[in-house]
């Protein structure tokens, strides 16, 4: 693998990971209600979830998962559900009214940090456009010899430092906004948005076909 592979690699999950998607959303929703600790959680569940992802490539079960429409239609429906319960709850939420700080407070806090993570990783774990791109692009970036394993995993290693870098940044920056984000009219607006775009996400992940 050469260097100018490695760079277009590089570009390619640059522009993937920038792109708008569920990842930024749930970051954006996280931070102002849960806590910066709570939004890097989320980018540790994404984090994680790419290496599965470059497992499942790796070991070609990817590769049935798309040309299985019968695996393929579950997987995206399973994600598709997921992402609309995430935008439900949200909107429930944004009716019944800002949360109190208590339940936020240090007591809870390692509960959050966990669901922070399982949010994180099953948003992307169920999302077979992650796995649509490894197909698509490994196969551009890695060569047949012996080594092609551990180029897999070098790849999934840069995606998932460039995931951490921007998610982590994006964490940082709503945190910056803490002062704004307390203020209970703006959660509210905040969740009720975040809802109706993760239920949209779920709508348009349950229409995805397979045509790789």
């Amino acid at each position: 693998m050469t260097y100018i592979e490695i760079f277009s690699f590089v570009v390619a999950a640059s522009l993937l990971v920038m792109s708008p998607g569920p990842n930024g959303v749930l970051i954006a929703k996280t931070v102002p209600t849960s806590g910066r600790e709570t939004g890097f959680a989320n980018v540790a569940g994404f984090v994680s979830a790419f290496y599965v992802h470059g497992a499942l490539s790796i070991l070609g079960i990817s590769i049935l998962l798309v040309q299985s429409p019968i695996a393929f239609t579950f997987v995206k429906l399973l994600g598709a559900t997921y992402l609309f319960w995430i935008g439900l709850r949200a909107i429930l939420d944004a009716f019944k009214g800002n949360q109190s700080n208590a339940e936020i407070a240090a007591a809870k806090k390692k509960k959050n940090l966990a669901r922070g993570f399982f949010e994180g990783f099953l948003t992307n774990v169920l999302n077979p456009k992650v796995s649509m791109f490894y197909l698509a692009a490994f196969p551009q970036f890695i060569s047949t010899d012996h080594t092609s394993a551990m180029s897999s995993f070098f790849l999934v290693f840069l995606h998932s430092m460039i995931n951490a870098i921007w998610f982590g940044g994006m964490v940082l920056f709503f945190d910056s906004l803490a002062s704004v984000a307390r203020n209970v009219t703006f959660q509210r607006w905040l969740k009720g948005t975040t809802g109706v775009v993760f239920m949209g996400f779920g709508v348009k992940l349950a229409s995805l076909q397979a045509n790789l």
